[in-house]
């Protein structure tokens, strides 16, 4: 669970960096980051199931509760001066004291979140692919341009 949570991470970081010279990386590492965590989501799934926990629907009570800390976490970052820290952050989830139960359920509507955006990311980025190319076909374009003027 913890390589999967830091793989998702970390394939995030790395699409974003190869962006400046391969869209087509980005693209294939913000999936291999989607992938990575809706195989997290499926192993606290497993737990809950395992455990003999309830999982959340998504409707319920509780996960609209943490859908309205996220998009309250989410307005916060105007005063980016007066942060709070990590463990503050957490607990705001009840990550750090909650049953078993509220954490696995908090997380997963988290990654839930994070997959959500990561699909919409993917579908501009595609999207932007189709449209503009990326880093080689820009590259080719110009090349071609110089030579044509060249020629003339």
């Amino acid at each position: 669970m913890i390589q999967a949570g830091r793989s998702g991470v970390q394939n995030i970081v790395e699409g974003s960096v190869a962006s400046a010279t391969s869209k087509k990386m980005e693209i294939k590492l913000t999936g291999v980051a989607k992938a990575s965590l809706e195989e997290l989501l499926r192993d606290y799934e497993d737990y809950l199931r395992q455990n003999g926990l309830r999982k959340w629907d998504k409707d319920s009570p509780e996960a609209k509760r943490v859908r309205e800390m996220y998009k309250l976490e989410k307005s916060d970052r105007s005063d980016q001066s007066e942060r709070s820290d990590e463990s503050d952050r957490l607990e705001r989830y009840g990550i750090r004291t909650g049953s078993a139960e509220l954490v696995a359920n908090t997380l997963i509507c988290l990654i839930h979140q994070a997959t959500y955006l990561l699909r919409r990311q993917l579908e501009r980025l595609e999207q932007e692919f189709l449209e503009k190319g990326g880093f080689t076909e820009r590259m080719y374009w110009e090349r071609k341009r110089w030579r044509d003027k060249e020629k003339e």
